[in-house]
């Protein structure tokens, strides 16, 4: 997992292939974009865009992923992310190949609460434990896209 901002995007572009298109096309972003789906070189690099009202966290879903990793940028807002090594949840919902999802419980130790503030990002791997959507201080709009790019 990795915390930072836009400004600082350049120092991960060699963790993998994708991500200096992915920051390339998050430097250009118009905040003006509808939300949806965005294909930035096809299947395997996809910008998805969306507004939202943040949640307890007690109503938010825990997730990690196979196939992808997630940047999750945000562009107005603030919200909280949970984090936890997937080694320390337990499954609730098995791996569903379609969504490239599998659910958690909450976790049962420690996890750690990130803070995303307009112009910042977090990357989360397969092996990294994710909760976003979280309510900070009270519920509050977002605008946010998360990048997803093929391992």
């Amino acid at each position: 997992m990795i915390l930072d901002t836009l400004s600082n995007a350049s120092s991960y572009e060699g963790l993998h292939p994708s991500l200096g298109r992915a920051f390339a096309w998050l430097s250009t972003y118009d905040s003006e974009t509808p939300d949806g789906r965005y294909e930035i070189t096809g299947p395997s690099l996809v910008a998805i865009v969306q507004r939202y009202i943040t949640a307890p966290a007690e109503s938010k879903k825990w997730e990690t992923h196979r196939l992808h990793g997630d940047v999750q940028y945000l562009a107005e807002g603030v919200e909280g992310i949970g984090y936890a090594a997937r080694s320390t949840l337990a499954v609730k919902t098995p791996y569903n190949p379609q969504k490239d999802a599998e659910l958690y419980e909450p976790p049962a130790v420690f996890s750690t609460r990130l803070e995303l503030n307009a112009g910042s990002f977090a990357i989360f791997f397969p092996h990294d434990g994710h909760q976003p959507g979280v309510m900070v201080d009270a519920a509050s709009p977002v605008h946010k896209v998360v990048i997803k790019f093929l391992l």
